[in-house]
């Protein structure tokens, strides 16, 4: 069976196809188009002199040529579609084969123009989720980044003085956790990184396990960091989560802290190649659930561990596999998963901690470096 002509029209910086076939960041929307074992990548005119050093394609062509062939044949104001109708004509191709979230006005056009268009459900590219060991250096590097602003947070945390009030000061002032995600995401950024509405979250906070954070922090209370930034300068993504207290933890939180952690380190006994994903996660479940801690649907939310056990990570912050209850998934080397059990109780707080690591042919191998400390 002759193999699908591939058609992407986005653009490299967000788009996570785009970028993996590319390998390169680009503002600005192009056509990439694979067909026969080969690539090709339709760029604007000021991209083309770049793209041709750094891309990873068999050929790159100025966006301008198939403008011009477009207007030339009497079309006003042609854009992309045009342009990938161009380079298909050019290569005699009329089947093209686009992502789930191709744009219905571009696959609109295409067809007017001719062309079947057949949209590929699930991953468009499936070895994106296999990462080779270039794609590893990157994402650890990430990590590193990530481990930086966790660092510059938790030092901060450290350096906070403890009011009456509980409330903690830093240089005299409230210590927020709006204040601190800005001490994290500036180390980040300097560490060559971008993060954006990476997780402060004390308290009850912590309890919703997407909650930011804001307002006041507070000592002798779990505060979760979750970091997960990306690196300005491949796209892939790291992170890492600590539950950290800032003065003395209570007999329950120190119980909830050690009980994660004894559950995170059954999850990675787990993590060998064959293994269903959803098994990874229910052997967290019922370790928690031997251990006491109940999880139940309250009228405020959810209580005790209702999250998967961890997900891929790559150029998206969340892709294939997840380790869920619902997981079909089996594990191969070549994943980078997250493993990131917790427990969330408003009478306690939120306690989750979160490691990354590479699914190989034997053990798994561990690619975060930082430490795992309650108190501070």
């Amino acid at each position: 069976m002759k193999p699908a002509s591939l058609l992407l029209i986005a653009d490299s910086e967000r788009d996570a196809d785009m970028r993996y076939a590319v390998g390169m960041s680009v503002t600005d929307p192009l056509v990439y188009l694979r067909t026969g074992g080969r690539s090709v990548a339709v760029l604007p005119d000021v991209e083309v002199a770049r793209a041709r050093t750094h891309a990873q394609v068999n050929r790159v062509v100025p966006l301008s040529r198939y403008l011009r062939q477009a207007e030339k044949r009497g079309v006003k104001n042609p854009g992309l579609a045009h342009a990938a109708a161009g380079l298909c004509r050019e290569l005699r191709i009329k089947k093209l084969t686009v992502p789930f979230q191709f744009p219905i006005g571009l696959a609109r056009q295409l067809r007017k123009l001719g062309f079947r268009v057949k949209v590929r459900d699930g991953s468009f590219f499936p070895e994106r989720q296999f990462k080779n060991a270039s794609e590893v250096k990157m994402i650890t590097a990430t990590l590193g980044m990530a481990e930086v602003g966790m660092a510059e947070g938790i030092h901060a945390l450290k350096r906070a003085k403890i009011g009456k009030d509980r409330k903690l000061y830093l240089h005299g002032v409230p210590l927020t956790s709006e204040k601190l995600r800005a001490v994290i995401e500036t180390a980040v950024l300097q560490a060559g990184g971008i993060a954006t509405n990476s997780i402060v979250a004390g308290g009850a906070q912590a309890c919703d396990p997407h909650e930011c954070g804001h307002g006041p922090l507070y000592a002798h209370t779990p505060v979760v960091l979750d970091i997960f930034p990306r690196s300005a300068r491949t796209g892939y993504h790291g992170d890492i989560t600590r539950t950290v207290v800032r003065g003395h933890a209570s007999d329950a939180v120190r119980r909830q802290f050690i009980t994660v952690l004894k559950a995170q380190a059954i999850a990675f006994t787990m993590l060998r190649e064959g293994v269903e994903a959803c098994e990874v996660h229910g052997a967290v479940e019922r370790y928690f659930r031997s251990e006491g801690y109940r999880t139940a649907r309250r009228p405020g939310g959810h209580i005790g561990f209702f999250h998967g056990t961890g997900h891929g990570v790559g150029l998206e912050i969340h892709e294939a596999p997840r380790a869920n209850r619902a997981s079909t998934a089996k594990l191969r080397a070549g994943h980078v998963v997250t493993v990131e059990p917790g427990l969330y109780y408003p009478e306690t707080g939120g306690v989750r901690l979160e490691d990354v690591a590479l699914i190989t042919s034997g053990e798994p191998q561990n690619l975060t470096q930082f430490e795992k400390v309650l108190e501070i």
